[in-house]
């Protein structure tokens, strides 16, 4: 149990929210959080996890989104690097090619398997409503 608590404090510490309220994660911080020290070796995995995407039919640019980004490395220089805004589908599939004997691996497993269940339930309940329950809930979340 208390790995569960320490799970969803780590991403949900790391979780953004974009302009349209879509929530993502950066994989330069999800490398981090699942303990992988190197780029090019959890890069192997974000690459694995892409080839899953494809395979399951979704659009990969969905769910893993580059970007380029500048960051300093010293002395006045700068350099871009390679990101990606990661949706939570997409972490859950980086969780699921990761190395399963690190125990953050195990953790974000159960987080993103947990987080995603749970969405799919709103999502099937928002979707039995009527179309002026829809918009009364709409309303509420705008006024928010």
């Amino acid at each position: 149990m208390n790995g569960i608590i320490l799970n969803n404090s780590i991403f949900e510490n790391i979780k953004h929210i974009d302009e349209n309220d879509n929530e993502y994660w950066l994989a330069r911080e999800l490398q981090n959080v699942l303990e992988y020290k190197e780029w090019r070796k959890f890069n192997n995995v974000i690459s694995d996890a892409i080839i899953a995407c494809k395979s399951s039919g979704y659009e990969v640019e969905d769910h893993f989104s580059q970007v380029v980004k500048m960051v300093d490395i010293g002395l006045k220089t700068s350099r871009n690097i390679t990101d990606y805004k990661l949706s939570r589908y997409a972490c859950y599939l980086i969780t699921q090619n990761g190395d399963a004997r690190k125990k953050a691996i195990a953790l974000a497993q159960t987080y993103f398997a947990v987080q995603t269940r749970k969405m799919e339930i709103t999502e099937k309940e928002y979707s039995s409503l009527t179309e002026d329950e829809k918009r009364f809930i709409k309303e509420i979340l705008l006024k928010k």
